[in-house]
């Protein structure tokens, strides 16, 4: 298992950006970014629930009626997680959106650590990630200038900057209630499954309040005849890595393994934006860019093994 750990987590993570790219093209089809997040969401949702069945631990879902209400509610997490990535990839590119997902993902990490919020063991930061979060933070400055340009049109996309940011700390928050899950369950694969249908009940509520409030139209179906048939991955792609997640962590530690999903994340994201993958539009990336791209997994480095 540990033999296959880092190509496996680098794949892994260089899915999560995938999946955004892939549900871009579902709420291009259904017209509706909540629509396309209900759908996908609940794609997962199937999955793990199969994938609990087959491992008999469906039995696990009897007592979820013990556990605490709080450790219920991480599937709203991945709910704006992924709604932020089929809003923001679009508007920012997939290098600007992932980098400041990680930054919201370093910066939540070390403040759950630090304070000891959410029953995470509280840790003190060390030199070592005090230097890394600067390195995190410096670089994703870097790459928001080198992408935007001028600080006025900088200025004009504030709104869907600080929501990158706060999306990015949406998994760290995720992962610390769903481990209290765990603890609850005695299920990883059990665990993972309900926060997804909590986040597709989720979003779908959103969806119906939304059309009941204003006069937006409604998610249409027909075109989804059209999709290419990668537009469909997201749900399995979630799916996969909750369940990789909880699976490895346990067999190389959970610092390794934050460390190898991001780097997989970050230079998928390059790839995305250079070779405009998935048929999202090609953007420069030019190498002031890329120096911070490596300055920002450097940072990521120092988190996670200081």
């Amino acid at each position: 298992m540990e033999a296959l750990a880092i190509p496996l987590l680098l794949t892994v993570g260089g899915l999560l950006a995938l999946q955004a790219a892939a549900n871009v093209q579902l709420s291009a089809a259904t017209g509706s970014p909540f629509g396309a997040a209900t759908i996908q969401l609940g794609i997962g949702a199937t999955l793990l629930l199969a994938a609990t069945a087959v491992a008999g631990t469906a039995g696990a879902f009897g007592v979820l009626d013990e556990a605490p209400a709080w450790h219920l509610v991480g599937g709203l997490a991945s709910a704006l997680y992924i709604t932020s990535g089929i809003l923001l990839f679009p508007r920012l590119g997939a290098l600007l959106t992932v980098g400041l997902w990680i930054t919201g993902q370093m910066l939540a990490s070390l403040a759950l650590d630090g304070f000891g919020w959410l029953g995470v063991a509280r840790e003190v930061p060390g030199v070592a990630q005090v230097v890394g979060a600067t390195a995190v933070i410096l670089a994703a400055a870097v790459i928001v200038r080198t992408d935007g340009g001028r600080l006025g049109a900088i200025r004009e996309r504030a709104g869907w900057l600080a929501l990158a940011l706060v999306a990015g700390a949406a998994p760290p928050v995720q992962g610390a209630i769903n481990a209290q899950l765990r603890t609850d369950l005695d299920a990883p694969i059990a665990a993972g499954a309900v926060p997804f249908v909590v986040a597709a009940g989720g979003v779908a509520a959103l969806l119906l309040a939304v059309l009941a409030a204003t006069r937006a139209p409604r998610p249409r179906l027909e075109p989804l005849r059209n999709l290419p048939w990668w537009g469909w991955l997201g749900g399995l792609m979630g799916a996969t890595y909750v369940t990789s997640v909880f699976l490895l962590i346990p067999e190389i530690g959970t610092a390794p393994t934050i460390a190898l999903t991001v780097a997989g994340q970050q230079v998928a994201s390059v790839f995305v934006d250079r070779y405009g993958l998935l048929r999202l539009p090609r953007r420069p990336v030019p190498p002031a860019r890329l120096v911070a791209v490596a300055s920002l997994l450097a940072g990521v480095l120092l988190i996670t093994l200081g």
